[in-house]
């Protein structure tokens, strides 16, 4: 008996949907990192993308326990000497929730040219409404 090796010319690919409103952040970001890696397909392979195409609505009413709207803090850098630049996470949620979710998925990700390529199947919006009804996407229940 031969092990099923997925490749990427038979890889069948869906779309789904899935509402972040009132769930916490973490748990949104594992389940939606499982899609795009295609965990949840019995063809998943480790060195193939076999995932799928994720939308995520609601960005903003996106869940954070405890103190972390304040207290959580993103951070970057320019690359230059003393040019670290932080926001906190309440911030960030209040002018640009979907980068919040999007890092948070990309840090579930592999950091290879496998993710790189994983990542530009999410598409993650602030309100409940997508462009994308051409391609059908069904609803993710988590």
């Amino acid at each position: 008996m031969k092990t099923y090796m997925a490749n990427s010319q038979n890889v069948d690919r869906k779309w789904y949907v899935v509402d972040a409103a009132d769930k916490p952040l973490g748990r949104v970001a594992t389940e939606v990192a499982r899609i795009l890696k295609g965990k949840h397909k019995p063809t998943y392979t480790p060195h193939v993308d076999t995932g799928d195409h994720v939308i995520i609505l609601n960005a903003e009413r996106v869940a954070l326990t405890g103190n972390k709207l304040q207290d959580k803090m993103y951070y970057r850098h320019s690359g230059h000497p003393g040019g670290i630049k932080s926001v906190s996470a309440g911030t960030l949620r209040a002018k640009n929730p979907e980068r919040m979710l999007k890092l948070a998925v990309w840090g579930m990700l592999p950091h290879n040219r496998l993710g790189r390529k994983m990542i530009k199947k999410l598409r993650v919006y602030k309100g409940d409404q997508h462009p994308h009804q051409a391609q059908q996407p069904t609803h993710w229940e988590q």
